[in-house]
């Protein structure tokens, strides 16, 4: 089929699929919204022809539907003050337009467009019920972090050992506040519906160890919740596993591949586990055991990555001085308050020339071990012996599957 015919075919599915979509909006009788489904065909396949025949027959094309918008704004300004109609009119236009050049995109912009316009009842709920002042306010650090502060800050290695590189370790904090951001709003999505195992898992991500005594204390204050709390403790170390993998992963992949029949190992010891007692504990929840509040705190995770900074320092300098088991101890060391920053650190040894992948491992798998001990130790403090007793052994498995896949 001739590309022309492609675009022109394009531009009529997209406005009526947005046409349908608004026909079902404009309401019955004399006080019917002024644009349906044979409006917005049209008005797409007219932009297709405009865009086809050059940028000023467009332009026009715009400048009159959009006079159009404004008369039929100013009818029904006292009834519906909202412009979604009009501008999405215009923006069936220029879709149509696009289509003469780009139908894929055209026509996956059309969806997205109409899938906006269906959801409108559930955005609306979502932004004025669901979503909290704290939660905006999360979401626009989130976005500056993201798309105005990393792109400022300068890809090289500065400060002692050449080991600090500022894009990068602003990488890793945009990355964990993303991975925060994501288990929170997978929590608020569902609710209480999948139990203490999957908001286990969710908050696993934001720490596995606060985790761990938050369902402790759930477990001692509730014994019935007892197994789904397990399933939630175990579960958070998956996330801990995963996680790890994600940030390796995003500093060096060959450290990642080095790594991975051991992450792998673990993270099957402790799903399966897990799984053993979420199959009795999945649904026995109530609200109050779901995190609420915020997405994720920007001290905490700057701390983290100062963090990161600090061991990738320390690790530089007890590898240029002590060698190899220099950095086994700075990471055992680091362990006991954090898995992940020293291992960040190890890989970024790797990806800098400084260390070798394979001998990566030994340093990560120690953090990952004193790690666990701080698990243990949040376990019985913050939980009762029953508790401790049923998390212990899932802990302790997915420690050694981990050592056992290293050495094999």
């Amino acid at each position: 089929m001739a590309p022309e015919l492609v675009g022109y075919a394009t531009a009529v599915g997209v406005g009526a699929m947005i046409g349908i979509e608004r026909e079902r909006r404009k309401g019955q009788g004399a006080h019917r919204a002024f644009a349906g489904l044979r409006t917005f065909t049209l008005s797409c396949l007219l932009g297709a022809i405009a865009g086809a025949s050059g940028s000023i027959h467009l332009l026009l094309v715009l400048v009159m539907i959009g006079a159009l918008a404004v008369i039929a704004y100013q009818r029904d300004a006292g009834d519906d003050p909202g412009i979604t109609t009009e501008i999405a009119l215009l923006l069936t236009v220029m879709l149509g337009a696009m289509a003469m050049k780009n139908a894929p995109l055209a026509a996956a912009l059309g969806v997205v467009v109409t899938g906006l316009l269906l959801a409108r009842t559930q955005l609306h709920r979502w932004a004025s019920e669901v979503l909290s002042e704290q939660e905006l306010r999360d979401g626009l650090v989130l976005a500056v972090c993201a798309l105005v502060l990393l792109p400022l800050m300068p890809d090289r290695t500065v400060g002692p050992f050449s080991v600090l590189n500022p894009r990068a370790l602003w990488q890793l904090l945009v990355l964990v506040l993303s991975l925060n951001a994501c288990g929170y709003v997978a929590v608020r999505t569902l609710g209480p519906r999948l139990g203490l195992a999957f908001a286990g898992l969710a908050s696993g991500f934001v720490s596995s160890a606060a985790t761990i005594a938050a369902m402790g204390a759930r477990a001692a204050s509730t014994p019935g919740l007892r197994h789904g709390a397990v399933a939630g403790a175990t579960l958070s170390s998956l996330a801990t596993v995963a996680q790890l993998a994600m940030v390796v992963g995003a500093t060096d992949l060959e450290t990642l591949m080095a790594l991975l029949p051991s992450l792998f190992a673990a993270g099957a010891v402790a799903l399966v586990y897990g799984a053993c007692f979420a199959w009795r504990g999945w649904r026995r929840t109530d609200a109050d055991a779901l995190p609420a509040g915020r997405a994720f705190r920007l001290r905490d995770a700057l701390s983290f990555v100062a963090l990161v900074a600090g061991v990738l320092l320390v690790s530089a300098a007890a590898t240029t001085w002590l060698g190899r088991s220099g950095t086994a101890i700075a990471a055992a060391v680091a362990g006991f308050a954090d898995a992940h920053s020293p291992a960040i650190a190890a890989a970024a040894l790797v990806a800098a020339g400084k260390l070798h992948a394979n001998a990566a491992v030994v340093p990560v798998l120690l953090a990952f071990s004193t790690n666990a001990v701080t698990k243990l130790v949040l376990a019985r403090s913050a939980g009762d012996a029953a508790f401790a007793r049923a998390v212990s052994p899932g802990i302790v498995l997915m420690t050694a599957a981990a050592w056992l896949a290293a050495w094999l």
